[in-house]
């Protein structure tokens, strides 16, 4: 205890110095790029540290984590970006009873992801930045990256988690090694690849609350002694739980059904120094649409109404959402002498999409005070997503490492929105239209180790965006015009960062990056032209510590950052219609911290803790949108009646995240028992631009729990587990009409489930 004590001493007395260092050092990477360097480049004391994070971990000491955040497999403690890794029991519990994509909300710092669409159309925000557009066409300052292919259309980013081997959050612009249009950060998701050395696999079955069922699973089976094949597969149900009281049908409504498969090919003839990895993927869902609650927020406050009842609702439209995606990738390398080659094709595909729902949330009877009726239909005929990148990395045994590498983009997306007779429900007026995007970019990084303790990373990217929009049908429709656009946009982004090795187990560092998100366009309408929004960057300060704590019995994380985003593009919609444009802000200010701990307490008791700060400020006062009629704006109203969002946070920015987990175990002669819990916390949000008593979402706290028995070396499982265990339900969303009308969080569920592998 006296040595610990001293070391946190001399921690104390550096922290503060090398902080404050690596935030005025020109470093950051923004990807910059690679591990610390090749091994043979290590002294004899890396080397023995290297070997010593390798080995398997004593009882009660943390397992090395390795991410890919710089394209090549590392420590995560050596990685110069704030970096969070979910996998293994925290990722497995937060999709046990069939939850979508929009889980991953709050369950690591800063990230949030929400939908107005259900199980469909994820947006994600990372440090607050993010994008609210549901326009088919948005494009969003998160990338998410599926298995090295980057998901563009917003669509394309909620393909379920199953048979995953981790999912990386990184923070901050990545744009110098990553796809396109990642000034925000990357959600990256990995799948399980298969191997040649034996038949396996697992299968998870789940029931729960409302009939949800949930089956995953994989097998792998080595075809030769070069080619390995992994089918995984994917099933989902909910029943119908919610009752219409307009039609008096029970059991009508937010039900759901979804399966996904994905099959991978390994080829990896032995000795040849050459590999291939080929995917096929599909998903198909089909159910509610999201329910809407007209008058769902009590005037003057952000509560629930009285009385209110999330499993009654009162619409007088048909209500449905189907889906359908597929797509390919051919991963393939060689390693060559002092370098290694890389090509990544892939091809993604929205075969149809169509979400249809009664967007006011009621009747012509209520209930309460409803403006105008509102029947629409959005949806996508085709989407087609080609994409390549080339890249070599060196492998030299010097201080020296280097990658460089180029990228093509290219999508044809195909979208509708209908507008339909809430009396007939027949068609009253159809708007198609085609957006082409083409980008191209290349890209390179360099790592130079200065001393055995200090690596400095810098990475240059330069990239060409290019779309065109063009109105394709206008049925009883006089659009304003224009109805078409063309844009093009180049640009040039760097980032460059430090890592210092104080000793063994604490690393600190630095970075600075900027990032891009190209021109957005949004279509026409009866009101309003076709809009533009030009491109936005970013300029992002960032400085941190990683280390092993109490011979790797505990693990933390903890940086400090800052951005400024010039020209940030946000959507305006509602008001006293239901029309979308897009602007562009002057300047958007974000800073914040983010801290990481998990450790073991005792041998049987393992536990974490995450949480973020995130202010975020829009800054521009001539900027002002309409507000809703009902609603008690909170900000200045100017002459023409609109509401200045000078000073405003950003949309669906909570300006505190907290995370939490336990895990104690009780050993029995052939397995465990356990009980696990998870905890996730949010601040108040904003739905919209301007800031409003009603559309201010409160806090919002959901725990889960899981207590089970797992035996024959962790081979089989059962588990009874819980989601949103208080059953705290509040308005996460809105429509911005004339109505306060909303939407609400998952209910609580309770189910059991059973795991093997083989």
């Amino acid at each position: 205890m006296i040595k610990m004590s001293k070391m946190h001493k001399r921690l104390c007395a550096k922290s503060a110095a090398m902080l404050a260092l690596s935030a005025v050092l020109p470093i950051g990477t923004a990807y910059a790029d690679e591990a610390a360097a090749a091994p043979a480049a290590m002294s004899s004391d890396a080397a023995s540290a290297a070997a010593t994070d390798a080995a398997a971990p004593a009882a009660g000491q943390l397992e090395t984590v390795t991410v890919t955040a710089q394209r090549r497999k590392e420590n995560i403690r050596d990685v110069p970006v704030s970096v969070s890794l979910l996998r293994d029991e925290k990722l497995d519990v937060l999709v046990s009873g069939g939850q979508d994509i929009r889980m991953l909300a709050g369950k690591v710092p800063s990230l949030n992801v929400e939908s107005s669409n259900g199980r469909t159309f994820p947006r994600f925000y990372i440090r607050g930045y993010g994008n609210t557009d549901f326009n088919i066409f948005a494009s969003q300052p998160v990338s998410l990256i599926y298995d090295d292919v980057v998901q563009e259309n917003p669509i394309l980013k909620g393909y379920p988690l199953f048979d995953v081997a981790g999912v990386e959050v990184l923070r901050g612009p990545q744009g110098t090694l990553f796809g396109r249009n990642t000034p925000a950060g990357v959600v990256k998701f990995e799948s399980v690849k298969p191997n040649l050395d034996k038949v396996e696999g697992y299968y998870n079955v789940s029931t729960a609350t409302h009939n949800t069922s949930n089956f995953d699973g994989a097998v792998n089976v080595p075809l030769s002694k070069e080619w390995a094949m992994r089918f995984s597969t994917l099933r989902q149900h909910r029943d119908d739980y919610v009752d219409n009281t307009y039609t008096g049908q029970k059991n009508a409504l937010d039900g759901y059904n979804e399966h996904a498969e994905r099959v991978q090919l390994l080829y990896a003839p032995t000795g040849s120094g050459f590999n291939a990895l080929f995917n096929v993927h599909q998903r198909t869902t089909a159910g509610s649409a999201r329910l809407f609650f007209a008058n769902l927020i009590k005037p003057g406050t952000n509560d629930i109404v009285d009385g209110f009842d999330p499993t009654k609702i009162s619409i007088n439209a048909p209500n449905f959402q189907s889906l359908s995606t597929n797509g390919a990738s051919a991963r393939l390398s060689w390693d060559l002498d002092g370098i290694k080659l890389y090509s990544i094709t892939g091809f993604e595909h929205v075969g149809q999409y169509a979400s249809h729902g009664d967007i006011d949330g009621g009747t012509p009877n209520g209930p309460g005070f409803i403006p105008f009726q509102v029947e629409t239909q959005g949806g996508i005929t085709s989407v087609k997503q080609y994409s390549q990148e080339f890249r070599a990395e060196s492998k030299n045994a010097g201080p020296l490492n280097w990658q460089a590498g180029l990228y093509y983009f290219n999508e044809d997306a195909n979208g509708y929105s209908d507008d339909y007779f809430t009396d007939t429900h027949l068609l009253k007026n159809h708007l198609a239209s085609r957006q082409k995007n083409t980008a191209w970019a290349t890209f390179g990084s360099v790592n130079y180790a200065v001393s055995d303790d200090f690596m400095l990373r810098a990475g240059l990217r330069y990239t060409k965006d290019k779309k065109d929009f063009t109105t394709v049908a206008a049925d009883n429709i006089v659009q304003v015009n224009p109805t078409s656009a063309d844009v093009s946009k180049g640009k040039v982004n760097w980032d460059l960062s430090g890592t210092y090795k104080y000793n063994k187990d604490v690393n600190f560092y630095g970075r600075i990056a900027t990032g891009f998100r190209a021109p957005s366009i949004a279509p026409a309408s009866t009101s309003v032209p076709v809009t533009v929004a030009d491109a936005e960057t970013i300029t992002s300060y960032e400085a941190g510590i990683k280390a092993d704590l109490f011979d790797r019995r505990a693990r933390l994380s903890f940086s400090l950052y800052d951005y400024q985003i010039k020209n940030q593009q946000l959507t305006v919609v509602g008001g006293n219609s239901n029309v979308t444009r897009l602007i562009n802000a002057a300047k958007t200010d974000g800073r914040g911290a983010e801290l990481e701990l998990e450790g073991f307490v005792t041998p049987s008791l393992k536990m974490s803790f995450g949480g973020s700060y995130n202010f975020t400020e829009i800054k521009d006062p001539t900027l002002a949108v309409a507000k809703c009629a009902s609603c008690t704006v909170l900000n200045p109203i100017n002459a023409a009646g609109n509401v200045v969002i000078n000073g405003n946070p950003l949309p669906q920015a909570p300006k505190w995240t907290l995370t939490a987990t336990g895990r104690y175990s009780i050993p029995t002669d052939n397995g465990e028992f356990f009980v696990f819990t998870d905890w996730s916390y949010r601040s108040e949000i904003n739905f919209f631009l301007y800031q409003s008593t009603e559309f201010t979402g409160k806090p919002l706290l959901e725990g889960g729990l899981r207590t089970g028995y797992n035996w024959d070396g962790g081979k089989y499982e059962v588990a009874l587990f819980g989601r949103n265990i208080t059953n705290t339900r509040r308005v996460t969303g809105a429509i911005d009409f004339d109505n306060l009308t909303g939407f609400i969080n998952d209910p609580r569920q309770w189910g059991v489930q059973f795991k093997g592998n083989f």
